[in-house]
């Protein structure tokens, strides 16, 4: 009895084991090089965050450009230097959260201490903004003593929020660093919070302290 010989093209039989090579390769580094759904949905959500501080940014921008007297009298003025100070840790902050990433690719062991220096300044940042909170509440500047005050605490509060909820994100990355299953897509989606928190502020210091 004549074999029948099988009917699959050479070129489909290659390109199915290249599939599959390139497939074998992409396991072993971790995860497929597509963008995740983590990374989409923050990326996303960033967008309309983006709106919203441009609103309140805008809003506030307009207030102070049609006052006569700025800032308002017999209100405390903002620590511009206090508060330069605590812009170069946020910024040291996405420094090391930049190279934990670099190094995840390659040698998970190393992204230790960069990940935690990024939260440790992270959590230096946030601390900070409430003592700085404290010591404008504690010199008359509130919510209700003149318009300064109400932005101030809107838009630095609504960052603070974002700063808060970011810190968290990167503390669960290193949790599950540290029970080894930390995978990259979810570090890349904590990563990206935190960097839009990062770029945001310089915007928020430059239109409101400076």
């Amino acid at each position: 009895m004549p074999r029948v010989k099988s009917a699959t093209s050479p070129s489909i039989t290659k390109m199915s084991s290249s599939t599959s090579d390139l497939r074998l390769i992409q396991e072993e580094h971790g995860e497929p090089r597509v963008l995740s759904n983590g990374v989409l949905g923050m990326s996303l959500f960033i967008l309309t965050e983006i709106m919203l501080f441009a609103g309140m940014v805008s809003s506030f921008t307009i207030v102070r450009a049609s006052s006569a007297i700025w800032p308002p009298p017999d209100q405390p003025r903002l620590p511009i230097e206090a508060t330069a100070f605590n812009t170069l840790a946020l910024f040291l902050s996405g420094f090391f959260l930049i190279m934990a990433q670099r190094r995840f690719a390659s040698d998970r062991d190393a992204v230790r201490n960069p990940l935690m220096a990024s939260i440790g300044l992270g959590v230096f940042f946030v601390v900070f903004q409430g003592w700085e909170w404290a010591s404008m509440l504690g010199q008359g500047l509130t919510v209700t003593s003149s318009i300064l005050g109400s932005f101030f605490y809107l838009i630095v509060g609504t960052h603070a929020a974002h700063a808060i909820v970011s810190v968290g994100l990167l503390i669960q990355a290193w949790h599950r660093l540290q029970a080894g299953w930390l995978q990259p897509s979810q570090l890349a989606t904590a990563a990206v919070l935190w960097y839009f928190v990062v770029g945001a502020w310089p915007v928020i210091y430059w239109r409101i302290y400076l």
